[in-house]
């Protein structure tokens, strides 16, 4: 494990593994899945990286990647790494002017794009910079539109073939280094300009280490979905893992088709975020009430038995009592396992979840059901994982983000800010030594969470830039508000308001599909979504929902006013970020005559 650099990974376990296959793809045309062996990916990593020596880019030169997940970036990818250049992976659903500024502040001359809205965005870029001089499509079918300085990954790997770049190859792999800077992910954040995070090779090594010591059953014989995107580091750094490990990787290209890859696929492991899982949990929650009366019964005594195994017994090692048991595993082959079937998590067995706190209630609802929900605390600046639910332990507090990983300090700072030490932790971030200077402090990383240790757990409080007090003087943690409240069904989005303010309101984005089935069984006529949402049938509704989900909340926790909202909060209109958070600023400023009018009555 000393010698693990991801430059050599490919030809690593092409040694290691031969045939057994490495990825499966989605063909669309078709409609199958096709594999690629670590035999074929190690060929296809070495003449990509010939290729890259053949058009003259140096060690530490940067390369964009502005792509869905694909087989073809995953290859490029390795390729970069196995010469000691260095990838910057671009959201697919990055804007150009957001292009625009990674590719100037990387000097990223070379930038590959998946389809043909990541092309036409950016050729945009083009027209307004001079540092980028070369684009490759991912996509045989994009128009290329004439242009000099396009041409498709086909011809770009062409430029692989024969033997000319083999020694400068060898002298690179030879050279490879743990002090290579490996990527440069910027964070999109959810105020200021974005942030090149630099992550190191040795970020990646010891993420892996550590991981192997972690997560042992991550291994050759199982699958993962590769779900989010690679420009997610929970995705990269997890997806990186599997590969070290063997484990047969899908590769997921549509964000939208998950639940039919999943169903096609049936994945035994697959990292996610919670809006994922709050999904999933408002979706079986519908089956359920859909279920004919006698049959909901039962499936909620099954869940109440699951609950009482699962939490109550095996996570606290107490035995279980016979009968629980026997109704258990009653439970687990009939109802539980036809709730998986149907969703495709049949073959389930390892859920790792971060990004943000997942709710305890979704957490323990999942875990009742079965799954392994893996709860975890990272950032892009920890190359990931922090802290996490150890396998090889059995007690969780679902309040909690787990355990510390090995070999990284955390200590609690003013504020009750969670700083960070150790191999895992960013050098810092590209180009921005002021920012640097204040984020890090005695080699200590500031990351602007607050939280708090208790018996051996670790526990996020809020972001501590969204932590606000109301006018009465009370603090209100809004993420907390929200995570309760996209529990139910009928509840997609919610952005709390309370900043200064006499008491908390939420701007809303209801469960669309849910609200009109809904109208549809209380005969509600309607002409838009707008009219609907403004039903007295439809805001009472919601109002009994939030009123029963924020019954455990301080009085001045609780959502005293909200308004429903015909349109969901977007990365588009940057209302969030490119990880799914809400940036705050921007949506109270575009739905400031609304907050406005929740105070005024």
């Amino acid at each position: 494990m000393n010698s693990y650099h991801t430059g050599r990974l490919a030809f690593n376990n092409a040694k290691r593994f031969g045939d057994k296959v490495a990825f499966k793809y989605r063909d669309d045309d078709e409609g199958v899945w096709k594999p690629l062996s670590w035999n074929q990916i190690a060929a296809s990593v070495k003449r990509a990286a010939k290729a890259f020596l053949s058009i003259g880019l140096k060690e530490q030169d940067k390369v964009a990647i502005y792509s869905q997940n694909s087989h073809e970036t995953i290859i490029v990818d390795l390729a970069l790494q196995a010469i000691k250049a260095v990838a910057v992976p671009l959201y697919a659903t990055s804007s150009s002017e957001q292009v625009k500024y990674i590719v100037n502040d990387a000097n990223c001359s070379i930038i590959f794009v998946g389809e043909q809205y990541q092309y036409d965005e950016t050729v945009k870029v083009l027209h307004q910079t001079d540092v980028l001089k070369r684009v490759i499509t991912v996509d045989p079918k994009i128009n290329l539109n004439g242009i000099d300085t396009s041409m498709s990954f086909d011809d770009f790997m062409k430029y692989g073939d024969g033997n000319e770049q083999d020694a400068e190859l060898a002298r690179r792999q030879d050279n490879l280094s743990q002090d290579d800077l490996a990527t440069l992910i910027y964070t999109s954040g959810t105020t200021g300009e974005p942030k090149g995070v630099m992550i190191m090779q040795y970020n990646y090594t010891h993420q892996m280490r550590i991981h192997e010591m972690v997560m042992p059953c991550c291994d050759e014989t199982r699958t993962s979905m590769m779900f989010l995107p690679a420009s997610h580091i929970f995705e990269r750094a997890w997806d990186y893992f599997c590969m070290y490990r063997g484990a047969m990787i899908f590769v997921n290209k549509n964000p939208k088709i998950i639940t039919q890859t999943i169903k096609e696929t049936h994945p035994n492991m697959m990292c996610a975020v919670p809006r994922f899982w709050e999904k999933v949990y408002a979706g079986v929650h519908e089956t359920i009430d859909k279920m004919p009366s006698p049959l909901r019964s039962l499936m909620h005594h099954a869940i109440e038995v699951g609950k009482k195994r699962n939490l109550d017994y095996v996570r606290n090692s107490k035995p279980v009592p016979f009968f629980t048991e026997l109704q258990y595993k009653f439970f687990k082959k009939t109802l539980f396992n036809m709730v998986k079937k149907k969703i495709g998590f049949d073959k389930s067995m390892y859920f790792p979840c971060a990004g943000s706190q997942l709710s305890e209630t979704v957490c323990e609802f999942l875990m009742s059901l079965g799954f392994d929900i893996v709860v975890g605390y990272g950032l892009t600046e920890s190359t990931a994982t922090v802290s996490c639910f150890h396998p090889s332990n059995t007690y969780h507090d679902l309040k909690s983000v787990g355990e510390i990983m090995p070999e990284c300090e955390v200590k609690i700072g003013e504020n009750d800010e969670i700083l960070l030490k150790g191999n895992l932790i960013t050098p810092g971030y590209y180009n921005k030594p002021e920012i640097n200077a204040q984020t890090f402090t005695d080699g200590w990383f500031h990351t602007g969470d607050a939280g708090k240790f208790e018996n051996g757990m670790l526990y996020i409080t809020e972001r501590i830039k969204d932590l606000f007090k109301t006018s009465n003087g009370k603090y209100i943690a809004p993420q907390q508000i929200e995570n309760l409240l996209v529990t139910d069904k009928y509840i997609d989005q919610v952005a709390v308001i309370g900043d200064l303010r006499k008491f908390v309101t939420a701007l809303i984005v209801p469960d669309y599909a849910t609200v009109k089935e809904y109208a549809e069984q209380m005969k509600i006529e309607y002409k838009d979504m707008e009219e609907l949402l403004n039903h007295p049938k439809i805001t009472s509704l919601i109002e009994g929902r939030i009123n029963n989900l924020q019954q455990g909340l301080a009085k001045y926790e609780q959502v005293k006013r909200f308004k429903l909202l015909a349109k969901p909060f977007t990365s588009d209109n940057g209302e969030l970020t490119l990880t799914l958070k809400l940036k705050r600023k921007t949506i109270n400023e575009h739905y400031s005559k609304e907050i406005e009018y929740m105070y005024s009555y």
